[in-house]
């Protein structure tokens, strides 16, 4: 597959804006472990591998182990996730599928325990803006870096 081209280059003033508003869900206080959780995994559920790429490392950067990365795709079936976490995922699915679920009212109570109302929109802000990004990457065919494996001597 080849990129179709640089959007970043082709509107930057549009690409401004959303970067604008990712770095305001950024500080909104939400925790930067979920973030990387969040943005992972509905780049999984969109099948961009380039942001799958970018916020795996992201996370690893920021702390986040081996076996939560891995597990991700599995999350219902993973005990290694937070009630807060396992609610903010559940809402990721249900936001990310939102033609599919129409963000049922039993996750949205899921969410409500854990998430005050200004955090519950942060996150869905989060889940909106990793799915813009997605969209943009996966119809601009954004390629990951690759690295070239060492050959065995």
């Amino acid at each position: 597959m080849k990129p179709r081209m640089n959007f970043y280059q082709a509107a930057p003033e549009t690409i401004d804006a959303l970067n604008a508003l990712e770095t305001k869900v950024a500080s909104s206080g939400l925790e930067q472990s979920l973030i990387e959780l969040v943005k992972t995994r509905a780049s999984q559920i969109n099948g961009c591998a380039f942001c799958i790429n970018m916020h795996t490392q992201d996370a690893r950067k920021h702390g986040e182990t081996e076996q939560r990365l891995y597990l991700l795709n599995a999350w219902r079936e993973a005990p290694v996730y937070t009630e807060r976490e396992r609610a903010a995922l559940a809402w990721t699915d249900a936001v990310t599928q939102i033609s599919e679920t129409h963000a049922p009212d039993d996750i949205y109570q899921q969410v409500r325990a854990q998430f005050s109302e200004a955090e519950t929109v942060n996150l869905t802000m989060l889940i909106a803006t990793i799915n813009a990004w997605n969209r943009l990457a996966i119809s601009f065919r954004a390629m990951p870096p690759v690295k070239k494996a060492s050959s065995a001597a």
